[in-house]
């Protein structure tokens, strides 16, 4: 069998299905949005799932230390970082965490740094807790390469601002940091007292040409001043166990963060999700290995046919399986452009604007699938434009 085949999810109760008739008005569309993989689960994880409930009782249970230190050993396997599994806490997910962050570390009315265009959550719970949002966009360079603006980020901080929102690697545009960026970064956080906060849940979503630097390991200092947001959601296909973990050195910002963790009583978890988290982290390093192989010939699929078809622009993504499409050079508005994609191509993803302003005349396509479901999108969109003229 094809570990990167095909897998029909119509008949499920999948997010990219269930919701296509409310968000692209028909059902005849092929979903390349929301951030999971139509890719199937490793079967090492589903076997552990299924072998678990062999014992009678699913009840209550707390996140094993076995289960945080396989987490804190794929860390130290791929990326170099020694994590002790006393720092980790159990979250539902990535977004829930950033929520509590906010709660942890700031008040009503401070200033939280989100550097757009960006994972629409972080403008949400920004918001949502009665923050002020202090936008620091990141400059596009005339290769379309990603670039943090310190100058701009010198210029707006004021005493009011308290956290950064760090996407690392960055969605939707695909950049993995270098350690100098990160390190400038850091040093501006550092020298104004802000906490960052960093989502790294696609760190693992890496090209061969490129490395990712968790913030932590910039320097001690900045190790004791970041929260790190991570899990195997994006890693192995299992955001549907709802398992993420937060990691934070700092003991301060650990106490800080926990007691607000107390109130809204996420508990430990699911002991379903529990065992596939242990699993993946434990034997899931051949199937990781294997997933980037599969993402680097599909990433380089969109690249040729970019090629061909230079009237959509294309920077090849360093990191996570989400490749952000320019076509402004289509010359439509952004409900145009979307349209276009609906009714003329087929497709359904992810609105540039969505992202914030910048991602006007940008679209979001998700390129975790199977090889011949990407050939037929790639063939539609050829299509779509041959139509248009």
């Amino acid at each position: 069998m094809d570990e990167f085949g095909f897998v029909d999810r119509s008949s499920s109760n999948a997010e990219k299905h269930t919701l296509k008739k409310k968000l692209f008005g028909t059902d005849d569309v092929v979903p390349m949005w929301v951030a999971d993989m139509d890719i199937a689960t490793p079967i090492c994880v589903l076997e552990a799932v299924r072998q678990r409930l062999n014992h009678p009782i699913v009840g209550y249970e707390i996140m094993s230390d076995c289960a945080y230190r396989a987490q804190c050993d794929w860390m130290q396997r791929h990326h170099g970082w020694k994590m002790d599994p006393q720092w980790l806490s159990y979250s539902p997910s990535v977004v829930a965490s950033i929520g509590c962050a906010i709660r942890a570390f700031t008040e009503e009315g401070d200033e939280v740094i989100v550097q757009s265009p960006v994972y629409p959550p972080f403008y949400d719970m920004v918001r949502k807790h009665n923050r002020k949002l202090l936008l620091n966009p990141l400059t596009r360079d005339e290769y379309g390469v990603y670039r943090f603006n310190y100058e701009d980020l010198k210029a707006k901080i004021t005493p009011k601002t308290k956290l950064l929102l760090l996407c690392s690697p960055h969605n939707p545009v695909g950049r993995v940091w270098l350690r100098e960026e990160l390190l400038e970064l850091g040093k501006i956080c550092l020298e104004n007292g802000i906490i960052i906060i960093s989502d790294e849940v696609h760190g693992d979503i890496i090209f061969p040409e490129n490395i990712h630097v968790p913030m932590v390991l910039i320097s001690e200092a900045l190790l004791e001043n970041t929260v790190t947001l991570m899990g195997p959601g994006k890693t192995f296909n299992m955001a549907g166990f709802s398992i993420s973990t937060v990691a934070i050195a700092s003991q301060m910002l650990r106490e800080r963060y926990r007691t607000e963790l107390q109130k809204v009583h996420y508990g430990e978890g699911a002991v379903l999700s529990h065992v596939a988290f242990e699993t993946a982290y434990t034997h899931g390093d051949k199937w990781h290995k294997d997933l980037i192989n599969h993402l680097t010939v599909n990433r380089e699929m969109i690249e040729q046919w970019c090629k061909a078809h230079p009237i959509i622009g294309f920077t090849k993504p360093q990191g996570t399986y989400l490749v952000w499409l320019d076509c402004r050079a289509l010359g439509m508005g952004d409900r145009e452009l979307r349209d276009f994609f609906i009714t003329e191509a087929g497709l359904g993803l992810s609105a540039g604007l969505s992202f914030g302003k910048e991602g006007s005349g940008f679209m979001r396509l998700n390129f975790a699938v199977a090889r011949e479901v990407l050939e037929k999108a790639l063939e539609q969109l050829s299509h779509a434009l041959e139509k248009n003229g």
